[in-house]
């Protein structure tokens, strides 16, 4: 219960908007053993502002312990999950209200924003333009709309949605930030850096202060400020990499984990995860095409241009071995089992997945489904082991351009997004993806084809007939109109803007950081001597 004192206390901090002074009273009074969820919620939003989101998390749930169905708590309880980057449960939070009161703009809000930061746009786009119907007076719907619009390339719109954001409150940032960003795709870097750098001397929350400094990163390297990018890429990766320190804690990293498997591996030897025979499924494609690689190495872009191919239906990055990792990569003990387990339960695990996949809107018994994950590339010793037939398409790309697309891309956090923190720690997580790959596809027995960025740009149609070949599908001229595939299907990852367009070279770009980048070049020159590009 809540004192007379505390809560008239209370009462006016709130009527003052005072929201900072209501949560010290807060504070102060759960430690004078006053109990209510009020109380835990105010002393949550301290916490949060603070980015203690545990501590946040904590509070809240205490909340809603004595208040379980106050749909106000659920809806703080999903943003607090969403800003720990704990998008799955945060998107279950939700719905889950959303199910309880259709009509909460909050709760429609924080669903768009769990889909941006998953990359989800065109879904992102229709829940923040729910959230907008819902609550027209929202300054962050708005804003919401016209940063995804930007994202998409519909700058018209994104100017036309972040105007509306400003006019109900001019120090939106996530307004300003889209504004910035399609300053910078339509030549007007300038002006971007400049409203960017205004926004950075205000007060911002992390996640958007991070936002707010790779923003300016690019666009200070559309000037050609080699310098400013970098620092500013590196400001907002020390940020997130401090955000976000103890997410996976108990875990080895994401690159200590790779050279663990390679270990086991090497040691048990390739045999070890042949499929000596697998029962058919019903649901299962005639062709499974496994595309991998490394992020930013081109793995969207084939993506699309196979979609482009009649009988061909793809899914891009979507859990779906969710099953078969949580029994074998879990951690290593359970990976060391992958090798002798039983057929029955390698069935199993098949039929979860192609249940998982046509479940995902895939057809069942589709001629050709493409898989798309980059970092599927880890996962070859469980498709070795679950799908003997399966076609491996690796993307190779110049590791340079790769590792500073990566440290300079703003991904959602996943243990691997947590490596891009320094070029440095990016290369190695690179090193090892690369020498996990390159041991399977020397060691399992795996049908692998390798497809080179720079020889697709270069020479489009002999390299998709080389891969239309090994997959079995007929070439044919629709796999030029890729952008117009990736228009329709819709694009969920951060290569959105690039595989909407026509084809055009992106490589080199490491070039003008190759100082910035000199304490990862040792670590990558034996990748780019073994992939053939030029040192």
């Amino acid at each position: 219960m809540i004192s007379d004192a505390t809560q008239t206390a209370l009462d006016a901090a709130l009527a003052a908007r005072d929201i900072a002074g209501a949560a010290r009273l807060a504070e102060a009074a759960l430690a004078r053993g006053e109990v209510a969820p009020m109380l835990f919620n105010l002393a949550a939003w301290a916490r949060e502002e603070a980015a203690d989101y545990a501590g946040a998390h904590a509070l809240i749930d205490r909340a809603i312990a004595h208040a379980p169905d106050d749909l106000y708590l659920l809806t703080a309880r999903g943003e607090i999950l969403l800003k720990e980057g704990r998008l799955a449960e945060a998107m279950r939070t939700f719905d889950g209200v959303i199910g309880k009161d259709p009509g909460n703009a909050a709760a429609w809000l924080g669903r768009a924003v769990v889909l941006e930061t998953g990359s989800s746009l065109d879904r992102a786009a229709e829940s923040f333009a729910q959230a907008a119907r819902l609550d027209p007076q929202s300054a962050a719907a708005f804003a919401g709309k016209a940063s995804v619009a930007g994202r998409l390339g519909k700058h018209a719109e994104a100017r036309t949605d972040a105007a509306r954001a400003l006019m109900l409150d001019p120090a939106e940032s996530t307004a300003h930030c889209a504004l910035a960003r399609s300053d910078i795709e339509e030549g007007e870097a300038a002006r971007a850096a400049e409203r960017l750098r205004g926004l950075l001397r205000g007060d911002l929350t992390p996640h958007k202060r991070i936002l707010a400094l790779s923003l300016l990163g690019d666009a200070l390297s559309k000037l050609r400020d080699a310098d400013g990018a970098f620092a500013a890429y590196c400001d907002s990766k020390a940020r997130f990499g401090a955000m976000h320190a103890g997410a996976f804690a108990g875990q080895p990293t994401h690159t200590d984990w790779l050279l663990q498997l390679a270990d086991e591996v090497r040691q048990v030897g390739g045999k070890a995860f042949a499929a000596p025979t697998v029962n058919p499924v019903p649901e299962e494609a005639g062709v499974h095409v496994v595309l991998a690689g490394f992020p930013r190495s081109g793995t969207t872009l084939v993506e699309n241009i196979l979609a482009s191919a009649t009988g061909v239906e793809a899914l891009e990055e979507r859990p779906t071995l969710r099953e078969a990792d949580q029994r074998f990569y879990a951690d290593l003990d359970s990976f060391r089992q992958l090798a002798e387990a039983e057929s029955t339960e390698i069935d199993r695990l098949r039929a979860a997945h192609w249940h998982y996949v046509t479940g995902s809107g895939i057809t069942c018994g589709v001629p050709v489904f493409v898989d798309m994950d980059p970092l599927k590339g880890m996962k070859l010793p469980l498709i070795s082991r679950m799908f003997p037939k399966a076609r491996i398409v690796i993307m190779r790309r110049d590791p340079r351009d790769v590792v500073w697309s990566c440290f300079r891309a703003n991904f959602a956090l996943t243990p691997s997004s947590l490596q891009f923190t320094t070029v440095e720690s990016t290369a190695r997580n690179y090193a090892a993806m690369m020498t996990l790959i390159q041991l399977c596809i020397e060691e399992l027995p795996l049908s692998v084809h390798e497809l080179r960025y720079d020889r697709l740009v270069a020479d489009f149609d002999a390299t998709t007939r080389a891969l239309c070949d090994f997959i079995g599908i007929d070439w044919t001229p629709a796999l030029r109109e890729f952008n117009k595939t990736a228009e329709t299907r819709g694009v969920g990852t951060l290569s959105v803007s690039q595989v909407r367009k026509p084809l055009y070279d992106g490589g080199g770009q490491w070039h003008r950081f190759e100082t910035h980048m000199a304490p990862a070049l040792p670590i990558l020159a034996p990748w780019v001597d073994k992939f053939g590009f030029e040192p």
